[in-house]
């Protein structure tokens, strides 16, 4: 599996004015329905997966270039931008944030009649990329937002959000699905961000014996993996297993390591696919197959480069909202004018092109 990356942004609280999303969720369809048009649906969603063009993209539809909001409100100017031309452009999105994520397996459900691709299979992998970046992946964010983008031939990108209160920070992900090889191994291809922090990796390429012995101990009557927990809380742990033994309590686990013994996934991905199975179902049996049974678990914080780019508030200079409506209006003419022919089209974009150069 490939992940394309992962962004960091400080936390930022609030909503984007209602006349800059207006015409966020205007340009957004614009600049979505020229690249659709010129070279395809799966080009505009390998864009969106990767955090630098995104980043530009967010900063282009007039958003902070370094707030946490960038990330929901271009997801929601361009589900909205695009709402009633699915079927035209071949691009669906689903979820967003807070309670409209819970919504992403059914949005995906009720677009089953216009789509050729199995629709259970996009609802699987929205799961698990949500499941892998919370329990396979723990690294001090808390997931928020899931924006889940799809053509109608099950071409997939996934863009979600965590947020870590403490630090004030929100890191983003994004997935690619075309590169999906494993869920479980080496997902994340480029991840940006300004901070690197411990956490539970296990989805390291160095995890690998963890994930079989974890996957092993799930299979296992619950009694003997309770005693061996409820041992470890009462060891003096190095620093470097505080992550894991904090807030672990042996009992409450119970129940959840009955289910597992009784479904008996065969893999590290049909555990981690299971209801029910969280970060702490997770933590615990790492932290059992590291010290009772040496399969050594990664704590490498994946991310390996920041970026910055650079409006809403001000920064580097306040929205125009002048040029911003002059910007939609020769792009829709850039369709427009496309109608006539091909050369023509291309005639059109340069002149766009040149315009925004001379502003």
């Amino acid at each position: 599996m490939r992940k394309t990356g992962v962004a960091d942004l400080p936390l930022h609280y609030g909503k984007s004015p209602p006349w800059l999303f207006s015409r966020m969720k205007d340009l957004a369809r614009e600049i979505t329905i020229n690249i659709v048009d010129e070279f395809g649906a799966e080009e505009m969603l390998r864009k969106l997966s990767d955090p630098f063009w995104f980043q530009a993209f967010g900063c282009t539809l007039g958003f902070d270039w370094h707030s946490s909001g960038l990330t929901t409100t271009v997801c929601a100017a361009l589900k909205e931008g695009v709402r009633g031309l699915e079927k035209e452009l071949g691009i669906f999105v689903a979820g967003g944030k807070g309670r409209t994520s819970r919504r992403t397996p059914l949005e995906i459900e009720e677009t089953s009649h216009l789509i050729s691709a199995d629709s259970h299979r996009l609802i699987y992998a929205s799961r698990m990329a949500a499941k892998v970046d919370s329990a396979g992946l723990q690294d001090g964010f808390q997931l928020y937002h899931h924006s889940f983008i799809f053509t109608k031939t099950g071409f997939w990108v996934l863009i979600q959000q965590g947020i870590d209160e403490i630090t004030r920070f929100a890191r983003r992900y994004h997935w690619q699905g075309d590169k999906v090889k494993s869920f479980v191994c080496e997902p994340h291809a480029a991840i940006c961000c300004d901070e690197r922090k411990k956490g539970l990796n296990m989805v390291a390429r160095e995890s690998e014996e963890a994930r079989t012995t974890v996957a092993s101990l799930s299979r296992e009557k619950p009694d003997h993996l309770i005693k061996e927990l409820t041992k470890i809380q009462t060891l003096k742990l190095s620093p470097l297993h505080f992550p894991l033994a904090t807030d672990i309590r042996p009992k409450a686990l119970e129940k959840i390591l009955n289910k597992t013994y009784e479904r008996k996934p065969n893999n590290f991905e049909q555990l981690l696919a299971l209801k029910g199975v969280g970060p702490k179902t997770i933590r615990a049996l790492a932290l059992v197959s590291d010290l009772v049974y040496g399969a050594r678990i990664s704590f490498r914080d994946p991310a390996t480069y920041s970026f910055a780019h650079g409006g809403k508030d001000g920064f580097p200079y306040p929205v125009d909202r002048k040029e911003y409506d002059k910007t939609i209006w020769v792009l829709r003419q850039a369709i427009a004018e496309a109608k006539i022919g091909r050369s023509e089209k291309l005639k059109a974009l340069k002149r766009l092109a040149n315009l925004v150069a001379i502003s």
